[in-house]
């Protein structure tokens, strides 16, 4: 067949394909039109999930009935006055969504300036352009789609649920709504109205913050660290939640490039890399940043959807982005996120219940159980004398291997304050005073104004950790020689991949070398691990490196092979603890960095409020 010119309304239907996809990608379009107009105030309707009715109002510049012209025709904007390509300083630009939009919809503008008499509309019904008539309207745009889709039925097909577009929809002006925090938006789907966001006042750091409170909920707003990087001439904000605060999908990590929404790889593996040592793999954290760098700089050209951008020194990018956010997660200390007591006490409640009513006395005579009369008697016995194990003379370094002994003075403190039952005392630490050791895996410990629990596994693990990166990043990880080499025996391919990374774990304290096919020798282990089950380890450690794969750096693969040997040199659960061991890791968790998460993203430990715990009783 001959080569011929397809129709003006083909080629619209085919580019409409390509930018409206769902209705979700209509409004995006058309609220980016009203963010380009200077709007203050964006209204969005929707009917059927889109299908009948998109309604999009704004208070932005307006147009005359001329511009409305070229506003529906291919390739016509206002946003490229320089026909420049490279400097975009606007979210639209390509000229594309409203004739694309025309093209396989009933499309209805109404507009009117700020200098107008009177407002304009104009209508364009499956490609077919009508003539502008006078309109009733205030400053602004109201750009109404009805029946999406009529003249393409074929991709009414692929569209969902109508709870499911509004979803889709909904997503998509919340990204927009944090990345304008000073701009009012709604959005209704007819029955109800799903998003009410006041213009948010302050500046540009409050208000954002006050925005991701209402979209991400109030536990990001109370668990974000605030971000402010500066590489050359990138700059990065935002703020990123705590890792004890996270979820099972990256659907809650909200990226923006020059006030972009986009979903761009890159800046995704940067969040996976800055908290790949404090997240489990299916685990994901909160985070909302924008990066902002001349325009020069970013490729946004690449898609019609404009969700995918070009950075024309990617290293840089994720550079920032992982140091900043490392940084931040340091500044926090050993905090966790507050999600974990709320949950613990929401745990505590009877079903239905805001707390206990009325009060309950043990009747006269009446004998405790067991467990309950060791525990108080445990409780009011000297703390040395606690579950009746002797004190340690030798301090607590002898014990947890790569907990240091805290200085003397501070050790001395922790005994007074362990031996002393008031709250003055207590006061002195963030984590409190060691109480208690429960079921030989908690360390029960009091504040001046509530009470701590850690889970002493997942805190020593996170301590040998840190110290095992310290130590590898200064002068190496000190080695212990085994008296007597031990000998592991394995498949011949998880052989082969120990025996190949043999370089690498020497650098992280443990000696290796192959013992034949399918066999290997282990004759130095970290002097940090102590006393550790060499077989398991071993075995460990050859199904992390067949995980690992060859994709990951070197330094990234011996941390995540450092968080391994730090599981199995931890002290374990069901470990008797005195006073002294209790509060020395009370005080190391204080002095080290991400110590409220252990290497998997679970907390260390859970801290109630006594009003909290009143609460629980009726008592307040």
């Amino acid at each position: 067949m001959p080569i011929r010119r397809l129709p003006e309304t083909l080629v619209n239907q085919i580019a409409a394909g390509e930018v409206v996809e769902r209705p979700a990608a209509a409004v995006k379009e058309l609220v980016e039109n009203a963010l380009d107009a200077g709007a203050r105030r964006i209204d969005v309707d929707l009917r059927d999930g889109g299908r009948a009715l998109i309604a999009v109002t704004d208070d932005g510049c307006g147009m005359t009935a001329e511009e409305l012209l070229l506003a529906v025709e291919r390739h016509a904007t206002s946003k490229l006055p320089d026909d420049d390509l490279v400097h975009i300083a606007s979210l639209g630009f390509r000229g594309e969504a409203l004739p694309s939009i025309g093209a396989v919809a009933r499309l209805t503008v109404t507009s009117r300036t700020a200098m107008g008499e009177e407002a304009w509309a104009l209508s364009v019904e499956g490609g077919q352009l009508g003539r502008p008539l006078p309109a009733a309207h205030p400053k602004g745009t109201r750009v109404e789609v009805r029946d999406l889709f009529y003249a393409t039925p074929a991709r009414l097909k692929f569209l969902k649920a109508a709870r499911t577009e509004v979803s889709h929809a909904q997503d998509a002006v919340y990204r927009l709504a944090m990345a304008h925090p000073h701009v009012g938006f709604t959005l209704s789907d007819g029955e109800r109205k799903l998003i009410a966001l006041a213009p948010a006042e302050g500046e540009l750091f409050e208000g954002r913050l006050k925005r991701l409170g209402a979209l991400m909920g109030r536990d990001f707003a109370d668990n974000a660290l605030a971000i402010d990087a500066l590489r050359e001439d990138i700059r990065l904000t935002g703020y990123v939640g705590l890792p004890t605060l996270n979820r099972g999908n990256a659907q809650h990590q909200y990226l923006f490039v020059n006030g972009r929404p986009v979903r761009d790889k890159l800046l995704y593996g940067a969040i996976r890399g800055a908290y790949q040592d404090f997240l489990a793999r299916d685990r994901h954290p909160l985070v909302a940043l924008f990066v902002e760098l001349p325009h020069e700089f970013v490729d946004v050209n690449v898609h019609p959807a404009k969700a995918e951008v070009r950075f024309r020194d990617p290293g840089l990018v994720r550079g920032l982005i992982v140091s900043a956010c490392k940084h931040a997660l340091a500044q926090a200390g050993h905090r966790a996120s507050t999600t974990v007591s709320n949950s613990a006490l929401g745990a505590l409640r009877p079903q239905g219940q805001a707390g206990f009513q009325g009060s309950w006395r043990a009747p006269r005579n009446t004998t405790l159980p067991r467990g309950l009369a060791e525990a108080t008697a445990a409780y009011h016995a000297p703390l040395d004398q606690t579950w009746g194990q002797p004190q340690n003379q030798a301090g607590a370094a002898g014990y947890l291997p790569g907990l240091e002994r805290a200085p003397s003075a501070v050790a001395a403190a922790s005994l007074s304050v362990a031996r002393d039952a008031a709250a003055s005392e207590a006061e002195r630490f963030p984590l409190g005073a060691a109480r208690a050791q429960l079921h030989g895996t908690y360390v029960v410990a009091q504040t001046s104004d509530g009470i701590v629990i850690v889970d002493q596994h997942a805190a020593h693990e996170r301590l040998v950790y840190e110290r095992m990166k310290q130590q590898l990043g200064d002068s190496g990880v000190k080695r212990q020689l085994l008296l007597l080499p031990e000998v592991v025996e394995l498949d011949e391919a998880a052989a082969h991949r120990i025996a190949e990374r043999a370089g690498e774990l020497e650098e992280l304290g443990l000696v290796v070398e192959a013992f034949g096919p399918g066999a290997i020798v282990v004759r130095e282990v970290p002097a940090l691990l102590g006393e550790v089950d060499v077989q398991g380890l071993i075995r460990d450690l050859a199904d992390e490196l067949a995980e690992l794969g060859e994709a990951l750096a070197l330094r990234e693969r011996l941390e995540h092979v450092c968080g391994t040997l730090a599981c199995h040199g931890s002290v374990r659960a069901g470990r008797r603890l005195n006073a002294e061991e209790m509060n020395a890791l009370l005080r190391q968790m204080e002095a080290t960095p991400h110590s409220g998460q252990c290497n998997h993203g679970r907390p260390t430990y859970v801290e109630l409020k006594l009003a909290d715990i009143e609460k629980l009783f009726g008592r307040r």
